[in-house]
């Protein structure tokens, strides 16, 4: 026996799509202009890598490192 597929309301989201003819965007928009923005940064050049950091990367991605550099 096939029991039919319980009918639920439609949500604000679809009535206010259905009694608007367009979809809003979802989100909420950004406080600032984003094209003002500036992006910078205060990194040493070069940056500073300690034997643990390396010790992590190797142990984690050290066959795709071989694998896209060859086995050094």
């Amino acid at each position: 026996m096939v029991r039919p597929r319980k009918q639920y309301p439609p949500t604000a989201s679809e009535q206010l799509e259905a009694l608007l003819g367009y979809r809003l965007p979802m989100g909420r928009p950004p406080k600032h202009d984003l094209a003002t923005w500036t992006v910078t940064d205060d990194w040493l050049d070069p940056v500073p890598v300690s034997e643990a950091e390396i010790d992590v990367f190797e142990a984690w991605f050290g066959d795709l490192f071989d694998e896209l550099f060859g086995d050094i």
